[in-house]
């Protein structure tokens, strides 16, 4: 058992090997995360798990997303104040394979409005060299440049 004043140590396990209760605790996490549940309750009757099995694990039993091979990328643009330039960019992206993660975009100024996008590009079809060209190419585009990312 541990005690209060020891850290917490994580061990990767095969699901396969582990009690069927575990990946049902993940299931219903997920479950009411995307809306498919509406309470624990419903997500416990869904997957077919006692409420007590449910919050016994809840905040000990996560699934295992390896993120050392995601590729984020925030990108600045400056966009001309016109419309459907930006949803414009936004549908290109998605296209290109981009996963968009955020926008923020501020009130035009001078008639330019600053956007940052973040995006996954795990399953992106173009190299980002040639993203970025295609970019700067649209209508409305005045600047594209990275922010972070590769």
């Amino acid at each position: 058992m541990q005690g209060s004043n020891e850290t917490s140590s994580y061990l990767l396990i095969d699901s396969r090997v582990l009690p069927d209760v575990f990946r049902k605790v993940v299931e219903a996490k997920r479950l009411i995360a995307t809306g498919q549940a509406r309470s624990s309750s419903e997500a416990v009757r869904m997957v077919d798990i006692s409420r007590s099995a449910f919050y016994k694990y809840k905040d000990a039993v996560y699934p295992y997303s390896s993120r050392d091979g995601e590729r984020l990328l925030s990108i600045y643009t400056q966009l001309k104040d016109e419309t459907g330039v930006l949803s414009h960019l936004l549908q290109f992206l998605s296209t290109a394979g981009a996963n968009i993660l955020t926008i923020n975009q501020n009130i035009p100024i001078d008639g330019v409005a600053p956007v940052s996008i973040s995006v996954r590009t795990n399953d992106m079809v173009l190299e980002l060299d040639e993203l970025l060209e295609q970019i700067r190419q649209m209508p409305g585009v005045v600047e594209v440049r990275i922010l972070s990312g590769h």
